[in-house]
């Protein structure tokens, strides 16, 4: 579906609807919950009742964000009655809180999201794999339905960009994402204090996860590979939460010439599984990997749940990864047939005479 269909179908949607419920991925991360707060308030500023959720435990640091205050608890959805659901920035329904999906899944679907792995689930899909972030996707759909942004709403669409581009270092930074970018500041965005409480300040428990981080670090491939892992008890020690430790994947991707950075860990809960976010440099696609996993992402980010311990996963992921650079050599290597029946056989050595 073109982007114009696609739009005209959301807006369809959405002006039938009578309260409207918004959610992206499980722990989210600060385009999934900007684009979240700021969809909600877009939605309600034009008149439509709507309302996101998320597990309050899980947001960390950005829970500072103005309207974090408004979000319904995912644990409180059953008392709740929606008849649109909106998801951002979230690439299938198994990648939701299981208690959103529950309810998503018997709703109407509108999709907005950038990950390249989308599954186009839902009724209408608005996915862009081009956008720098889900955040443009959504300020370009506000432009389009002549939605009326605020402070509120700017300062969410701009943290969403900010954490997703790297502050605007990544290669999906285009353009369009700065005219976006710069569309926000027109709104009153606090750009000092946002980056110095997201990149300039952390809990003693952040820090000391990054301790523990740090010596588990573990380079190979001549620094080309480089992980880091945390154990449910390590999270426990500190009493901390994934949202502690969204930057380490940041400890292996420092390394000098790495081109491959992994970052394991258990979450404290009962599940038995690894999970496992990938960060790539260069032409390796970390989807190749995440997908081999069940997950996904995007070229340069990406990330799966594998389903074993972290021992077990870390040598599952680690095969996956030498699999990955074979392949990529035989293929540098190789010498097409065609190439070889071009070149030119040795000229004949010429006589001589007198002999």
């Amino acid at each position: 579906m073109q982007k114009r269909e696609s739009y005209a179908k959301a807006k369809e949607l959405i002006l039938k609807a009578k309260r409207v419920l918004i959610s992206g991925h499980l722990s989210p991360d600060g385009d999934s919950l900007g684009c979240m707060i700021a969809m909600a308030r877009l939605l309600n500023n034009a008149g439509i009742q709507a309302a996101a959720t998320a597990d309050l435990h899980s947001l960390g640091k950005l829970g500072f964000l103005k309207g974090t205050k408004d979000l319904i608890p995912v644990r409180k959805l059953r008392r709740q009655k929606f008849d649109l659901f909106i998801s951002v920035d979230c690439g299938a329904f198994d990648r939701m809180p299981p208690e959103v999906r529950s309810v998503a899944e018997k709703l109407p679907v509108i999709c907005i999201d950038h990950h390249i792995t989308n599954t186009a689930f839902g009724d209408v899909s608005i996915v862009d794999a081009e956008a720098s972030s889900a955040a443009e996707i959504v300020w370009r759909f506000a432009k389009w339905m002549e939605w009326k942004l605020d402070n509120v709403s700017a300062e969410a669409l701009w943290v969403a960009m900010v954490t997703d581009t790297g502050r605007f270092a990544y290669d999906a930074t285009k353009p369009g994402t700065m005219r976006a970018a710069g569309d926000l500041l027109k709104y009153g965005v606090r750009t000092t204090l946002i980056n110095d409480i997201i990149y300039g300040t952390f809990p003693k428990r952040a820090m000391a996860l990054k301790r523990i981080a740090w010596r588990s670090l573990h380079i190979w491939k001549n620094g080309k590979v480089a992980e880091v892992s945390l154990k449910r008890e390590d999270f426990r020690a500190v009493r901390g939460t994934k949202a502690d430790a969204e930057d380490i994947i940041e400890i292996p991707r420092s390394v000098m010439k790495n081109e491959i950075a992994l970052f394991f860990y258990q979450i404290p809960d009962r599940t038995k599984e690894t999970r496992c976010s990938i960060r790539t440099r260069g032409d390796w696609d970390a989807t190749v990997l995440a997908t081999r996993f069940g997950g996904g992402g995007h070229r340069k980010a990406a990330g799966c749940t594998i389903k074993a311990t972290l021992s077990d996963a870390k040598r599952q992921m680690r095969a996956a990864v030498k699999e990955m650079l074979k392949a990529a050599c035989k293929k540098t290597m190789r010498i097409p047939v065609e190439a070889v029946a071009a070149v030119p056989s040795a000229p004949p050595e010429p006589e001589v005479k007198g002999q």
